[in-house]
C-alpha cells in the first residue's frame, strides 16, 4: 500500500466547500489535467459510480471509481476499480469556524505491477505531490468563488 495525504485551508463555509468538492463535473476547473463524471447513481450517495481520466490530448488514465462512504458535508470515500488505480481516496472537509475550513485529500492506493509499480511510485510521488499541491490551492480559491449551478 502506498499513501498520500495533503491538506490545505480554505477561507468558505464547510458546507459551501463541501458543495464545490463534490461538483463531481467541474472538478476539471481546479484538478490538473482531469476530468470527472457520474456513470451511474446520482454522485451523492453510497454505491453511485464515478469516472475520472487524467491525461492530455486523450493519452491517459481513467479511473473508475464507487462512493463507499458519503457523509456531507464532512467525508466522502471512494473506492478506486481501475486495473491502475485501486485503493481507496478520501475528501475530509473540517469546519474552522462558520467561514474557514480545512480539505483533506488522502489516497491509500496499491500500485499495479508488484515490485516495478512500488519503486515507480516512489520515483514518480514527488511530482504527483506537487501536481496534487497545485490543484488544492486552485481548489480553495474555487470553493472561496463556488457559486451553486456556477
Amino acid at each position: 500500500m502506498s499513501d498520500l495525504a495533503l491538506s490545505v485551508e480554505v477561507a468558505a463555509p464547510a458546507g459551501t466547500t463541501w458543495l464545490a468538492l463534490t461538483d463531481w463535473e467541474r472538478q476539471s476547473e481546479w484538478i490538473l489535467g482531469t476530468t470527472v463524471r457520474v456513470v451511474s447513481g446520482n454522485g451523492r450517495s453510497v454505491g453511485s459510480r464515478l469516472e475520472a481520466f487524467t491525461g492530455v490530448g486523450g493519452v491517459g488514465v481513467t479511473d473508475p471509481m464507487e462512493i463507499t462512504n458519503w457523509e456531507p458535508p464532512v467525508r466522502c470515500t471512494v473506492r478506486h476499480l481501475g486495473k491502475v488505480v485501486r485503493g481507496t481516496g478520501t475528501f475530509h472537509v473540517h469546519a474552522k469556524g462558520p467561514t474557514r475550513c480545512v480539505f483533506t485529500w488522502a489516497e491509500e492506493f496499491t500500485p499495479p505491477f508488484g515490485p516495478v509499480g512500488r519503486l515507480g511510485w516512489l520515483l514518480v510521488r514527488p511530482a504527483f505531490a506537487v501536481a496534487l499541491r497545485r490543484s488544492m490551492r486552485t481548489f480553495a480559491t474555487f470553493a472561496e468563488n463556488y457559486e451553486v449551478g456556477g
